[in-house]
C-alpha cells in the first residue's frame, strides 16, 4: 500500500542521515508516460558505448557493463531524495574527451579519467560538506562562465559537424531528427500549438523522443545506418572481464595525472553548478501550479549524491559524461506533465524515478538492445547538438556588454580548440587585462551612468 501524502506536504519518505529515501509502490506510483520514455530514451544512456570504445579501448560487452553501473548510478539520486532526472555533465564531455585524447586508448587513458573523475568527485563532496558550493559559483565573473559553456557548446557542436563528425557522416538522418528535436524542444510557434492542441501537447511530453525516433528511421531508410539484427533474449554485460579494465587491476593514476585534471575537473564542476541551477528553475515554473506537494531541493544534498555517483564510476565504471545532476531534455518533459496535476503524475518522485528504473532495465532487454545498437551514434550526437545549443543560449545570457563578450568569445574558442587549462587561463588573463575594474572604479562608474540617467530624466 501506497504511503500518502497530505495536501501541501512534502512526499512521504524514509530519513537516513542527510538523505531521504523514496521506493515505487512503497513511496510513489508507477507513471505509464515515464515507462514510454524509458523504453527509447536508454538508448542515450547506451550511446556512451561508442567513445567508451574509441577513447578508453574498451570491447563492447565492457563498455556495456560500464553503462550498467552508470544506471545504478543514474536511480540514486531520486531514491536518495533528490527531485531531478539526472544524467551527465554533458556539456563537459568534448572537454573531457580533449582531455582523455592525449592518453593511449587503454589503461593509460582509463587511468586519466580516474584520475579526472576522483578531482570531480572531492570537489563535489567538498562543496556539499561545507555547503561552499553557492558561494564559489557566484563569485566566478559571468564572462567566464559564459566562455565555459561557449566554449562547451562550440566543441559538442563542431565535433559533430566537422570532417569526421558524426553529423558530418551522416547528414540527412542527422539534420532532420535534430532539428526535429530542437523545434519540439525550443521552438516558439511550437510552443503556441502545444497551448492550442492536445496532439502538440502528447509531442511535447515525449520530448526528446520523435526526433530520436525519426533520425532512427531515416538513418535505416536512407542507408547512413546498418539495419538491426534484433535478437532475442537478455543481454550479457561482462562483469567478469571488467576488471580488468578497472584501477584495482591497471593500478591507480599518478599524481602528475591527477594535477592535470584540475582545469578540466574546475571547468566540469561549473557547468554541473550550472545544471542544478536549471534544475531549480524547471521545477519553480510548475512547483507554484501543485499545492499538493512540496517540492525540496536541497543543494547541498544534490552534491552529496552527485559526488557519491561520481566516486561509483571512478573505481567501477571510470566515465567520459562523468555524473552529472540533469537531464535537462527529459527534465523539462516531466516537469511540464506534472503542472497538469496529480491525475496526470502524482508526484514529481514518481516521474523521476520511473524514468530510469525502466532505462536501467532496458538495458538487460536483448531485443530493444539490439534493435538500437546502429544507430547508437544518433542518440549521442543529437544530444550533444542539443546541449550546445542550450550551452550557447545560456551563455549569452551571463553577458551584459561587449567587453565580457569579447573575453567569454575568445575563452570559449581556445577551450574548445585547446582544453580545459588554456581555456581557463586564457579566460582569467583576458578577464584581469580587459574587463576587471576594483571596487571603487565600478563604483563611480555606476554613479556616473546615475547622474546621466537623472539628467536624461530631467
Amino acid at each position: 500500500m501506497l504511503l500518502k501524502r497530505n495536501h501541501g506536504e512534502e512526499h512521504p519518505y524514509w530519513p537516513l542521515g542527510p538523505f531521504k529515501i523514496r521506493l515505487p509502490f512503497i513511496h510513489y506510483r508507477w507513471e505509464m508516460a515515464e515507462t514510454v520514455q524509458g523504453m527509447v530514451m536508454f538508448v542515450v544512456g547506451m550511446a556512451m558505448i561508442p567513445l567508451l570504445q574509441k577513447y578508453l579501448g574498451l570491447p563492447y560487452d565492457i563498455a556495456l557493463a560500464y553503462v550498467v553501473v552508470c544506471g545504478i548510478g543514474f536511480m540514486l539520486p531520486n531514491l536518495l531524495g533528490v527531485p531531478f532526472v539526472p544524467g551527465w555533465i554533458t556539456p563537459a564531455i568534448p572537454v573531457v574527451l580533449l582531455f582523455i585524447g592525449d592518453f593511449e586508448p587503454g589503461p593509460d587513458a582509463i587511468k586519466a579519467l580516474v584520475a579526472l573523475q576522483l578531482m570531480v568527485t572531492a570537489i563535489f563532496m567538498f562543496m556539499g560538506v561545507t555547503r561552499l558550493g553557492s558561494k564559489l559559483v557566484n563569485s566566478i565573473p559571468d564572462s567566464i562562465k559564459a566562455g565555459i559553456l561557449l566554449g562547451a557548446g562550440i566543441a559538442a557542436i563542431s565535433g559533430e559537424i566537422s570532417d569526421g563528425g558524426r553529423a558530418f557522416n551522416t547528414p540527412i538522418s542527422l539534420g532532420i531528427g535534430g532539428l526535429i528535436t530542437a523545434y519540439v524542444l525550443f521552438s516558439l510557434s511550437f510552443r503556441g500549438w502545444v497551448e492550442q492542441h492536445r496532439w502538440a501537447k502528447a509531442i511535447a511530453g515525449y520530448g526528446m523522443v520523435p526526433g530520436m525516433l525519426i533520425a532512427m528511421v531515416i538513418g535505416w531508410s536512407v542507408g547512413e545506418y546498418a539495419l538491426p539484427e534484433v535478437e532475442m533474449g537478455i543481454s550479457s554485460p561482462d562483469f567478469v572481464g571488467i576488471w580488468n579494465y578497472l584501477p584495482f587491476t591497471i593500478g591507480m593514476p599518478g599524481i602528475d595525472l591527477f594535477i592535470a585534471a584540475i582545469p578540466t575537473a574546475i571547468i566540469a564542476y561549473i557547468i554541473a553548478f550550472g545544471d542544478i541551477i536549471v534544475g531549480q528553475s524547471l521545477l519553480s515554473r510548475v512547483d507554484h501550479l501543485r499545492p499538493d506537494e512540496k517540492i525540496e531541493v536541497d543543494v547541498d544534498r544534490v552534491h552529496l549524491v552527485t559526488g557519491l555517483r561520481n566516486l561509483m564510476h571512478s573505481f567501477f565504471a571510470p566515465y567520459p559524461g562523468l555524473a552529472g545532476p540533469l537531464f535537462t531534455g527529459v527534465m523539462a518533459t516531466i516537469a511540464e506533465r506534472y503542472r497538469y496535476g496529480r491525475g496526470a503524475m502524482d508526484t514529481i518522485y514518481s516521474g523521476a524515478g520511473v524514468f530510469w528504473i525502466i532505462g536501467f532495465i532496458a538495458l538487460f532487454i536483448l531485443p530493444l538492445i539490439t534493435l538500437f545498437k546502429p544507430v547508437l551514434p544518433i542518440a549521442l550526437s543529437i544530444t550533444l547538438l542539443i546541449t550546445g545549443y542550450l550551452c550557447i543560449a545560456v551563455a549569452v545570457e551571463q553577458i551584459e556588454s561587449a567587453t565580457s563578450m569579447g573575453v567569454a568569445g575568445i575563452m570559449g574558442v581556445v577551450l574548445s580548440v585547446h582544453g580545459a587549462a588554456w581555456g581557463l587561463g586564457v579566460g582569467l588573463v583576458l578577464y584581469f587585462l580587459i574587463e576587471h575594474r576594483s571596487k571603487n572604479a565600478a563604483k563611480d562608474t555606476e554613479e556616473i551612468h546615475v547622474e546621466e540617467d537623472a539628467k536624461s530624466v530631467d
